[in-house]
């Protein structure tokens, strides 16, 4: 999507900062979702095997010494380009949902092919860095640099321009939203604290918050937790159904991501598909890809505005 067109179809025009800042504002007439639904799943899949360190990648394994080749971590990045992306996919078609596909440029260089069959199938694509490398440390030069090169990867392998960002490791600086800002982008995703979209100022002007929910990342649940497929199971329909009763009186949505070499193993990937039969049961639900979250909360009079924003 164009982001010319996006920001143009978004009705932000006149949205300004209040003159007596507030921490937050909801207006009256509140309408939880587009169309009447109740409740929203924003899944994501964080497209990122290749884009791993050649010695001293993180994995099931732990760190080996960076003097050390490490095959079999190298060997488990791979299974997500050979195996686990191609199965998610399919899996998607199956229940007919989209989702947001986190894109490491890195990634996206060595395998553009499968980048570009993630958006013919109606998927987002969005930034998520250029490599896993921290930005916390960089200079504002060399974080813009990442984040032009990571735009430039997805532009030539899929043509479609992403609006939405996901820092590594979720670590921004205090300078990253307007870095994004200058680029182009309308909302991020590094946002613990809520269960529904919201607004912030970003130099006077409003940006998109669409949150993560860190107990719901299959490579925390899986890798770190060494949670089986029956725990992981139980805490996504856990949380969907305090959700979804919640929904009836406020607006509510539930992120689950997935990585392409954890969630697209075939145990696990049945698991995604199963709670999302599950969540498709229950009347009210809608899957939205984040960048349509976005535009709704940029569109919305009742979405929530931080930092004075009205």
């Amino acid at each position: 999507m164009n982001r010319r067109n996006f920001m143009k179809n978004s009705s932000v025009v006149g949205m300004t900062l209040a003159a007596t800042p507030a921490v937050q504002r909801r207006p009256a007439g509140d309408a939880f979702w587009p169309d009447g639904a109740r409740f929203v799943v924003s899944l994501s899949m964080q497209m990122e095997a290749g884009a791993q360190p050649e010695r001293g990648a993180n994995g099931p394994w732990g760190v080996l010494d960076e003097r050390y080749p490490d095959l079999p971590t190298q060997k488990w990045y791979e299974y997500g380009v050979k195996e686990g992306i191609p199965r998610l996919l399919e899996m998607y078609d199956r229940k007919k949902v989209k989702m947001t596909s986190h894109m490491v440029g890195l990634a996206v260089e060595k395998n553009p092919a499968l980048a570009k069959e993630i958006v013919q199938r109606g998927h987002e694509p969005a930034a998520h860095g250029q490599t896993w490398s921290p930005i916390v440390a960089n200079t504002p030069a060399e974080e813009r640099a990442s984040y032009e090169a990571n735009i430039r990867a997805i532009e030539r392998a899929t043509g479609a321009q992403p609006i939405g960002f996901n820092a590594p490791g979720m670590r921004a600086t205090p300078r990253t939203f307007e870095i994004l800002q200058d680029l182009g982008f309308v909302y991020h995703t590094d946002d613990l604290s809520r269960d529904e979209p919201f607004l912030i100022a970003v130099r006077r002007r409003p940006f998109v918050v669409v949150p993560y929910t860190f107990q719901l990342n299959d490579l925390q649940n899986y890798e770190n937790r060494w949670h089986t497929c029956d725990e992981f199971a139980s805490e996504l329909k856990r949380e969907f159904d305090a959700l979804y009763a919640e929904s009836a009186r406020k607006r509510r949505m539930m992120s689950v991501s997935s990585h392409d070499r954890v969630a697209g193993r075939a145990s696990r990937t049945a698991v995604m598909e199963d709670f999302i039969g599950y969540a498709q049961r229950h009347p009210g639900v809608v899957f939205m890809r984040k960048m349509e979250i976005a535009k709704f909360a940029l569109s919305s009079p009742a979405i929530i505005r931080e930092d004075g924003l009205v």
